[in-house]
Parts: structure tokens; C-alpha cells; sequence
């Protein structure tokens, strides 16, 4: 009785499905046509704020039950599908595979790309400036855990701009070859990770020693090779190299999350929904950064985002980097920055892009 019942709704499935893969394919012609025009104006392949427009349009014209963010999953990659027929770029980020970087990748263009792990931030920032690649996707901040400092001092000594951001939530799983902790001698795990578990490693393995690697992924590739090694990553690196979680979800903080930034030599177009990131140096005298700010007041910009680094120069001079609301080209930003680069002795737009929510 029940095959009888699920006999027309499976036909109707499969007459739906016949219907997607159509007009899938319609879709993918249309976006050659539109790879042919770019290609007769060297326009670029990529264009974030278009596909950040899209993904909100489906989000706001979604009238379920499918919840909003599965589809923009499936749109993404559908988006990325189609542009792969244009150009298939290529992206750096923060390797080996397996990594919250490769997972920001697949969230900012999809799976449809060409990877490029490197082993280092620093080889991402080269990989890009050399043309290896034709983006790069770094860390920038954690929630829990503060800024990268590394990126940060990057992005002000590069050429490169930012053209997108991505934010995760991450959850850290401690995970061996065996899925128990008998014989492990070591904890692995970027340093960021090791201090982003602290607490939980203090009540519950506080005498294995802990090791601080390159990253996540490098961690999850150890333990695979050394039977006496735990890795502290995320689960799609206990899949990539054949671990099993012991304990997931071991985070101190369970709202962790780490913002990515994207970096190449794009600069987006307004999409609506922007922001600003901005480098800055003040006169060392009384009152020299709220005299700075004061045109983000003036003309109304909202400020998110304050964070200082060093100068490096031995004399307490210190660069503020700093997110705004808004593109570069619109009207009230676009006066602001030019009165902050009027009164700033050092000032950079790092690049306007669109917001991840």
C-alpha cells in the first residue's frame, strides 16, 4: 500500500527534478553569454556584490519550507557552477586542506574553483601579488581569541585590497586516529585553537602536552600519521584525513566564530549592504584620534569595527584599523574618508566590500 502512495509523488519528484536540470542548464547558457560580454570588455569573472545581491534576493523571496540559508548554499553553487564555464579562478588560503580557511573559500565562491593550500599567511599575500592566484582568503579576527596580527600587518604593507569577507562559526573537535585518547602523548592545533579550548583542555587532558602548528588542518595530517598525536580542527578535517572525534564541539565559548577576509586586486562595485576597512596614524599629541573620528560623526557613518597595532617605529605611534559602514562611493562615506585623509598622517582605504551578515 505504502509503494502505491509513494508511487505518483516519486514520478512527480522526477518530473521536478527534469524540470531543474532544463532549466539549470538554460541558466548556465545564459552566464556564458554573459562570460562572452566580459570577456570583450576585460570586465572581471567575479563579481561580489552581484552575487551577494542574489543570495539576498533569494533569502528575502523565499517562501519555504526550505529554509533560507540551504538555499543560498545551493545557489552558491549553482553561481559557482556557472562561472567555473567562464573562468575557473584560482584561490590561496591557509593550508593544507581541510582548514576553516578552505571552508571559508567554499562559503565566499564555492567548491568550484581551483585551491591553492599554502603554508602560510604570508604565502597567501605572495601567492595573490605574484598572480599565482587570482584571490586569497585569510583569517582576520576570531571572536573569541581577538585580530590576527599577522594579517593585519600584511594588509598594510600590501598592494592588494580587500574584496570580500566571510564569517564562520567555529567548532573545534578533538579527534585521533583510533577515536580515543589511550597512547596520545601530544595535543596538536594552530595556537589560536589551543587557546580558543583552554579551559576544556585544562579540566579534561591537562598533563598531554599541547602543540602549537601551522594550522588546524597540519594538526588533523599529523595525527593521521602518529598514533601517539591528537588534532584539535573542524569536522571536515576528520573527514579529509580519515580521523574519528573523540569530544566535539570543545570550544570555550560556543558562539565562536572567525571572520575571513578576501584579498586580490578587485575592487567591488556597491551592493547595498557594504563596509569599509580603512588603515590610520594620528599625530602623537592629546585628542589626535577623537579629532580624527570626528568626520565619521559628522556625516553620520557608523563605526564597527577599532583595533591598534604597533608602528614599529620605537616611539609608541601605533596604526588604527578601522570598519565602516557603507561603500567608498557613497556620498556621506565618500566625504568622510576625505576629510580623514586630510587629518590622518598616515592613511589607506583597504577596500570596500560587501558585509557578511
Amino acid at each position: 500500500m505504502s509503494d502505491d502512495k509513494l508511487k505518483p509523488l516519486r514520478e512527480q519528484i522526477d518530473a521536478l527534478d527534469a524540470q531543474l536540470l532544463t532549466l539549470l542548464n538554460e541558466r548556465a547558457k545564459v552566464a556564458q553569454q554573459v562570460g562572452h560580454v566580459k570577456a570583450e570588455t576585460n570586465a572581471p569573472v567575479f563579481r561580489p556584490e552581484r552575487e551577494a545581491q542574489v543570495l539576498a534576493r533569494v533569502a528575502q523571496n523565499n517562501p519555504g519550507p526550505l529554509h533560507s540559508s540551504d538555499l543560498q548554499s545551493i545557489f552558491r553553487e549553482v553561481m559557482s557552477a556557472c562561472r567555473a564555464l567562464e573562468n575557473r579562478v584560482t584561490v590561496a588560503f591557509l593550508g593544507p586542506v581541510g582548514t576553516y580557511s578552505e571552508q571559508a573559500v567554499w562559503q565566499q565562491f564555492g567548491q568550484a574553483v581551483t585551491e591553492l593550500p599554502c603554508i602560510s599567511i604570508d604565502e597567501v599575500f605572495r601567492s595573490v601579488e605574484a598572480g599565482t592566484a587570482e584571490f586569497g582568503v585569510v583569517p582576520v579576527e576570531n571572536s573569541t581569541e581577538g585580530t590576527i596580527n599577522r594579517t593585519l600587518d600584511l594588509l598594510l604593507q600590501t598592494t592588494l585590497t580587500i574584496s570580500g569577507e566571510v564569517a564562520l562559526p567555529v567548532h573545534h573537535s578533538l579527534m585521533t586516529r583510533t577515536g580515543t585518547m589511550e597512547g596520545i602523548k601530544r595535543i596538536c592545533a594552530h595556537s589560536q585553537a589551543l587557546a580558543q579550548c583552554q579551559s576544556w583542555l585544562n579540566e579534561h587532558y591537562p598533563s598531554i602536552e599541547r602543540q602549537a602548528v601551522a594550522s588546524n588542518g597540519e594538526a588533523a595530517k599529523i595525527a593521521a600519521d602518529d598514533h601517539s598525536a591528537a588534532a584539535i580542527a573542524g569536522e571536515m578535517a576528520a573527514k579529509r584525513y580519515g580521523l574519528s572525534i573523540v569530544h566535539a564541539h570543545i570550544q570555550d565559548d560556543p558562539h565562536n566564530r572567525t571572520r575571513f577576509v578576501v584579498i586580490g586586486r578587485l575592487t567591488p562595485s556597491a551592493c547595498g549592504k557594504d563596509q569599509t576597512s580603512i588603515v590610520l596614524s594620528v599625530p602623537n599629541k592629546p585628542g589626535a584620534v577623537y579629532e580624527l573620528l570626528a568626520p565619521l560623526a559628522k556625516h553620520g557613518v557608523s563605526m564597527t569595527r577599532f583595533e591598534s597595532r604597533p608602528a614599529r617605529t620605537g616611539r609608541w605611534d601605533y596604526y588604527f584599523y578601522v570598519d565602516i559602514q557603507g561603500h567608498a562611493n557613497d556620498p556621506t562615506v565618500s566625504k568622510a574618508l576625505a576629510e580623514l585623509q586630510i587629518q590622518a598622517a598616515f592613511f589607506k582605504v583597504l577596500g570596500s566590500y560587501p558585509h557578511a551578515s
